[in-house]
C-alpha cells in the first residue's frame, strides 16, 4: 500500500473556508483503480496557522500516480481555488510505502 499526504498551512481563521472547499468539492476518486479511502485531518495551531493533512491511501505507489495523471485528477482539482490569504506557503506532498 501507499499512503499519499498534503499537508497545508491555513492562516488562522481561514479554517471554515477551508473545511468547507473541501467538504463540497467532488473528490472524482471512486471507481479510481487503486484507491482505497480518503481524510482529511485537522491538526495543532501556532500563532500563524493550523495545520491539515490531505491523507488518501492507495493499493500501489503506481495506482497513486497513475491518478495523478488522469482526467479525474485534473476534475477534482479544478474547482480546488480557496481565497487569496487562506494558505500561508504551497502544500507539502509527502509519501509513504507501508511497511507493516
Amino acid at each position: 500500500m501507499f499512503i499519499a499526504m498534503n499537508r497545508f498551512r491555513i492562516a488562522l481563521g481561514s479554517e471554515p473556508v477551508f473545511e468547507k472547499l473541501w467538504r463540497e468539492r467532488e473528490s472524482h476518486l471512486d471507481g479510481v483503480p487503486g484507491f482505497r479511502e480518503f481524510h482529511l485531518l485537522r491538526g495543532p495551531a501556532d500563532e500563524e496557522a493550523t495545520l491539515y493533512a490531505s491523507h488518501t491511501v492507495w493499493e500501489s505507489r503506481r495506482d497513486f500516480e497513475a491518478w495523478t495523471e488522469s482526467e479525474s485528477f485534473k476534475r477534482a482539482h479544478a474547482n480546488a481555488r480557496a481565497p487569496q490569504g487562506t494558505y500561508l506557503g504551497h502544500p507539502r506532498f509527502e509519501g509513504f510505502e507501508v511497511i507493516l
